[in-house]
């Protein structure tokens, strides 16, 4: 390893994340790097013991001579405001982020520091790496890994390293981030898209790479799955009004989906019970794909990968349609011209 590694900030937007802080910082603390660290988390208004743990990890890194904790406030709990305070208290001159429930992989940092160096690009990610806990996480972790539950997304199923429109999570150069002006407060959800978009405009370099692994641990009921995957269809759809070269037939196929399962169903029950075939043969294909997904994991989790991925496919489709052209009109009033400049250089 080398004897003189950039000093690194990793930086966490936090909201009732008390069943996963300690261990997600754990794994921070835990790197296989040798350059100084601080960990700012951002806190945002937890009803949990969220607060109290943070706390805790502030007391015991305060002594530390290569790691500390620090916490900043984030009244709003919003994701895109917790990053930019968290950036704002941070030091050094690369960028980690990661959230409350994201567990880094032992070397994650010095090979995202490497990445950086040997690619010049300007944020580097890898893989969204999901396990769960239980019978539910593990079926969703499942259904998250799966092409029929997700596509063809390289953050979530892997592939070939090289450039990416966008990366899960990343490391920054901290002076893209400062050319950038930050996250984008109006990108609720979406905001990493976006601002990846930003940094790629202005000439930067965005690098995908299957070395990186960040374990992932899913939502822990299908009503919180339901919500999160109706809010990423939300926001994507405020992505592609946003950017309109941005969509592709994988952002369509849960709204395609969901309304023609929903044509089949008042066809079936109005008309002919041939409609019935569509919802149909939607149950048959995802029960099908959710076999070779289940491999290895027990009975219970299996037999809830289908309901999985029904709830990622149908709530997603569903935040897509009923995503209102007001809050794209919204988020495009706020958009931030791209600012131009040499990016390329050494760590």
């Amino acid at each position: 390893m080398p004897a003189q590694q950039p000093a690194v900030s990793v930086i966490m937007p936090v909201l009732n994340e008390e069943r996963h802080l300690r261990d997600s910082v754990r794994h921070i603390l835990g790197q296989e790097y040798s350059g100084e660290m601080e960990v700012v988390i951002a806190l945002g208004p937890s009803t949990d013991r969220t607060d109290e743990i943070a706390a805790e990890l502030v007391r015991e890194t305060a002594s530390g001579e290569r790691a500390r904790v620090v916490t900043v406030p984030n009244p709003s709990g919003r994701t895109p405001a917790a990053l930019n305070a968290a950036i704002k208290a941070s030091r050094h001159p690369i960028v980690v982020r990661v959230d409350g429930h994201g567990m880094l992989s032992p070397n994650y940092i010095a090979t995202a520091v490497r990445l950086l160096e040997e690619t010049g690009a300007q944020n580097v990610g890898g893989i969204m790496h999901a396990e769960g806990e239980n019978a539910w996480e593990d079926a969703v972790a499942a259904a998250m890994t799966s092409r029929i539950g997700v596509g063809n997304a390289a953050f979530h199923t892997g592939g070939k390293a090289g450039p990416a429109d966008t990366v899960y999570l990343g490391v920054f150069r901290r002076e893209a981030l400062d050319l950038a002006g930050g996250y984008n407060e109006e990108f609720i959800r979406a905001q990493d898209w976006e601002l990846n978009f930003r940094i790629r405009e202005a000439g930067g370099l965005i690098w995908f790479s299957p070395e990186l692994k960040v374990q992932y641990r899913p939502r822990p009921s299908v009503r919180a799955l339901a919500k999160q995957y109706k809010d990423y269809g939300r926001w994507r759809h405020v992505v592609a009004r946003y950017h309109s070269g941005s969509i592709n037939l994988r952002y369509l196929a849960s709204p395609t989906a969901l309304c023609a399962i929903a044509a089949g169903v008042v066809v079936g029950a109005a008309v002919s019970p041939w409609g019935f075939v569509v919802p149909a043969g939607y149950l048959a294909a995802i029960t099908v794909g959710s076999i070779p997904a289940g491999k290895g994991l027990s009975l219970a989790a299996r037999a809830q990968i289908p309901v999985a991925m029904a709830t990622m496919h149908m709530s997603w489709g569903f935040g897509f349609l009923t995503s209102p052209r007001a809050l794209a009109a919204k988020v495009i009033a706020s958009r931030r011209p791209a600012v131009r400049r040499d990016l390329a250089g050494g760590v």
